[in-house]
């Protein structure tokens, strides 16, 4: 099964104006224009489904956010799928989501073991992030709020339940309340054990084509 994997920009939470165009009279601050908070949208996108699921954060996006929100998400979801052995995760290369990143490797091979799933992680090359179908997502979201006062976490969590891709609600918004540490890594010799663990893509028969190893990772579920 296809997931696709991103996070939007963080999203200024006060009562101001933000652009756009509103039919509804709304009266909003004309200075101190200071922020409550900021919250970073990151979804899961099914494809084949045309389903999303959306979470909020007022934290960092970082390499256990990531795996966190997909744990939540097999935890809620798998009983759809008895089916499904392997999950293909379409990601940008981001800095807490690449390959070479130690933290958010552990955590991915710890998910493949604790739930006996094989991963791939299929990466989009830079400049290349549109072609990630989630990224078609984010602009009805903020369409969904243009001229709107988000003026508290949880109205942009409303806006968020009430938008609709191709006539389908997100089958779930969570806000995740956890506070993420920044900086985590591996040594060297931690992530060698890893590497041990998992299968880099490479293509040295043709010389036309770079060595794909970071941007095609396999995890197999019987590997120790």
């Amino acid at each position: 099964m296809r997931l696709s994997l991103d996070a939007k920009a963080r999203v200024d939470i006060g009562c101001f104006d933000r652009g756009g165009k509103n039919r509804v009279f709304t009266e909003t601050e004309d200075h101190n224009f200071q922020t409550k908070t900021t919250v970073t949208p990151y979804g899961i996108f099914l494809p084949e489904l045309d389903e999303l699921f959306l979470y909020f954060t007022e934290s960092h996006v970082t390499s256990d956010f990531i795996v966190d929100v997909l744990e939540d998400f097999w935890k809620s979801e798998s009983w759809r799928f008895p089916s499904i052995k392997t999950l293909i995760l379409n990601q940008d290369n981001g800095t807490d989501n690449n390959s070479r990143r130690t933290q958010f490797m552990k955590r991915i091979v710890e998910f493949v073991h604790q739930y006996q799933l094989n991963i791939r992680l299929a990466y989009y090359p830079p400049y290349h992030s549109k072609y990630n179908p989630i990224e078609r997502v984010w602009g009805i979201l903020e369409n969904s709020w243009n001229g709107s006062i988000l003026d508290e976490v949880e109205t942009a969590l409303n806006f968020a339940k009430n938008m609709t891709w191709k006539g389908k609600h997100p089958v779930a918004v969570k806000l995740i309340t956890q506070t993420y540490e920044t900086g985590i890594k591996l040594t060297n010799k931690a992530m060698s054990a890893i590497e041990e663990q998992i299968e880099r893509l490479t293509n040295s028969t043709n010389e036309k084509f770079p060595n794909l190893g970071k941007w095609f990772v396999d995890i197999c579920c019987g590997s120790t």
